[in-house]
C-alpha cells in the first residue's frame, strides 16, 4: 500500500475522531450549565417558598421553629399541660414516635413514674425515662448532692452542691422537657406514713434505694398494694457491665443485698414477681470505705448516720455501673407502659441445673476418698460450685490449657486439706478420674505432677475464693 494513500486514510480518521470528541465536549458543557441553571433556579424557588412559610407562620403568631426554641428558652416558667408547642414535643420525641408507635406513645405520655431514691442509679432512670416520653414524673428523696456524688449523678453539677438532688434533678429536667410534670419531695419514703400516698396512681415505681430496710419496706408495700415496681440491686463496688442483667428477685445470683432483700421479703410472704436489675460479678476485694481517725476521735460515730437504720460508711462506687442500672430499668419501664413489656430477657437460666449436677458429682468423688457407703452433704452448696466453675475459672478447666470442654468434673485439690471453696478445682471428667488417682488415691505431690506453676496460680485462686466467702458472710 502506498505510503500517500495510508497518510490519507490516517487524516481521515484523526479528523473524524477530533470533531467527534468536539461534539461530545459541547454537548456535556451544554449539559453542565443546563443542570447549573436549573439548580439555580431550584434553590431560588426553594428559598422563596421557605421565606414566604416563614412569614406565613410569623404572621400567624407561631414563628418558626427557631424562633419557637428561643421562646421558650426565654421563658423560664412551669408550663401547664397542653400550653406547650405540641409540634415541638413531638419533634423532640420523634425517635421514640418511629419505634413504639402513635398509640404506644400516647401511653408513655400518659404515663406517671415515681422514681424513690435520686441518686446515681435513680437520676439515670429517671432522666431516660423523661427523654423518652413520660408525661409525669415524682422523685423522692432526702439526700443532698455532695462533690463525690457528681462521678455518678446524672444531672447535678457543682452549682447544686450541697442543694437536695431531687431539687437538682428537677431543675435539670425543666431544660430537657419543660411540657412534663416533674414534682419532688424531700423526704424519706417510710411505711405507714404519708408517704404512701406519695405512690397512688403511679404506673411504676422505681425503688433505687441503697438502705436495706426501706427497700424492703417499699417493695412489700408495692407488691401487697399491686402498684408495679422495679427495684435496683447493689451496684457499688462492681466494675463488669458485662455481668449486669435483669431477671425476677427470685432468680438472682451472686448479689448479697438481693439475697438479704429476698429474705426479708419471703418474711412478708413475698417470693417473687418484683423484677430487678442486678450483677452477678463477684468483687474480689471488696469492702467499705474506711471512716476517718479523727471522726472515732470526736465521740459517738453513731450520730454520723443519716437515720437510725442507715450505715455511716460507704461502698466504693465506679461511676458508670450505677449508670447502667438506671438505663436497664428505664428500658424495663418504658417498654413495658408502652404495651411491649420486655419477656424474653436473656436471664442466667438453668445454671442452676449445671451446678447441683457437678455438686453430685463432687459428692460421689468424696465418698470414694473417704471409703463411705454413704454421704448425705457437703460441707460446700452448690452455690459455692458455682462460684468457683463460672467466676473463679470462668467456666474452664483450672489446669492448663484452660479448654472448655464437653463434660467438666469439680474435684477436691489437695488431699491433706479440708474441703471448702478454696479447695476444690475444676477439671474436664477424664482428667478429674486421673487426679482422683494419682493424688487423692496415691498421694503423689501436686508440684510434681503438676507444677509449681500451676499450683501457684490454683492457690492464688484458693485465697481469692476464700476471700470472696469471708466477704458473703460479712
Amino acid at each position: 500500500m502506498p505510503i500517500s494513500e495510508l497518510s490519507t486514510r490516517q487524516s481521515i480518521f484523526l479528523t473524524a475522531a477530533a470533531t467527534a470528541i468536539a461534539t461530545t465536549s459541547v454537548i456535556l458543557s451544554y449539559q453542565a450549565l443546563r443542570r447549573e441553571h436549573r439548580t439555580t433556579r431550584l434553590k431560588k424557588q426553594v428559598g422563596e417558598d421557605v421565606e414566604e412559610w416563614e412569614r406565613s407562620r410569623a404572621g400567624s403568631g407561631l414563628g418558626t421553629p427557631d424562633e419557637k426554641i428561643e421562646r421558650v428558652v426565654r421563658q423560664d416558667r412551669e408550663w401547664k399541660k397542653g400550653e406547650f408547642d405540641e409540634s415541638l414535643i413531638r419533634e423532640q420525641l420523634t425517635r421514640n414516635y418511629n419505634f413504639l408507635g402513635e398509640e404506644s406513645m400516647q401511653k408513655v405520655r400518659n404515663s406517671y413514674v415515681v422514681v424513690v431514691g435520686c441518686g446515681g442509679v435513680g437520676s439515670w432512670a429517671a432522666l431516660m425515662l423523661l427523654r423518652s416520653g413520660v408525661g409525669r414524673i415524682l422523685l423522692i428523696d432526702f439526700d443532698l448532692t455532695t462533690l463525690s456524688s457528681l462521678n455518678r449523678h446524672a444531672c447535678a453539677t457543682l452549682e447544686d452542691v450541697g442543694t437536695p438532688k431531687v431539687i437538682a434533678t428537677q431543675k435539670f429536667f425543666r431544660k430537657i422537657a419543660p411540657w412534663a410534670e416533674v414534682d419532688v419531695q424531700v423526704g424519706l419514703w417510710r411505711k405507714g406514713s404519708e408517704a404512701e400516698q406519695w405512690l397512688e396512681g403511679a404506673d411504676w415505681v422505681v425503688d433505687a434505694i441503697d438502705n436495706l430496710e426501706t427497700k424492703a419496706d417499699l417493695l412489700s408495700h408495692c407488691h401487697k398494694k399491686g402498684i408495679k415496681v422495679f427495684a435496683s440491686m447493689g451496684a457499688g463496688a462492681k466494675k463488669d457491665p458485662t455481668r449486669v442483667q435483669i431477671s425476677d428477685i427470685s432468680t438472682t445470683q451472686e448479689d448479697p443485698l438481693a439475697r438479704s432483700v429476698r429474705r426479708k421479703l419471703r418474711i412478708n410472704g413475698i417470693t417473687g414477681g418484683i423484677p430487678v436489675v442486678y450483677s452477678t460479678e463477684v468483687p474480689s476485694e471488696v469492702k467499705l470505705l474506711p471512716l476517718p481517725e479523727e471522726e472515732f476521735q470526736k465521740g459517738a460515730v453513731k450520730e454520723l448516720q443519716a437515720f437510725d437504720d442507715f450505715r455511716v460508711r460507704i461502698l466504693p462506687v465506679l461511676g458508670p455501673l450505677p449508670a447502667i442500672f438506671g438505663l436497664e430499668i428505664a428500658t424495663y419501664i418504658l417498654l413495658d407502659i408502652a404495651g411491649k413489656t420486655l419477656t424474653d430477657y436473656a436471664e442466667i437460666k438453668n445454671r442452676k441445673k449445671v451446678y447441683q449436677s457437678l455438686e453430685k458429682g463432687l459428692l460421689r468423688s468424696e465418698k470414694q476418698f473417704k471409703n463411705l457407703e454413704h454421704m448425705e452433704r457437703l460441707p460446700i452448696s452448690w452455690e459455692d460450685i458455682g462460684f468457683v466453675f463460672d467466676e473463679l475459672y470462668n467456666g474452664r478447666t483450672s489446669l492448663p490449657p484452660y479448654e472448655i470442654v464437653p463434660k467438666f468434673a469439680i474435684v477436691r485439690w489437695d488431699k491433706d486439706q479440708i474441703l471448702d471453696i478454696g479447695n476444690i478445682v475444676v477439671m474436664s471428667s477424664k482428667d478429674a478420674m486421673k487426679h482422683e488417682k494419682i493424688c487423692l488415691k496415691d498421694g503423689q505431690n501436686l508440684v510434681e505432677v503438676y507444677g509449681k506453676e500451676v499450683v501457684d496460680k490454683i492457690r492464688r485462686k484458693s485465697e481469692e475464693a476464700r476471700r470472696v466467702l469471708s466477704w458473703r458472710r460479712d
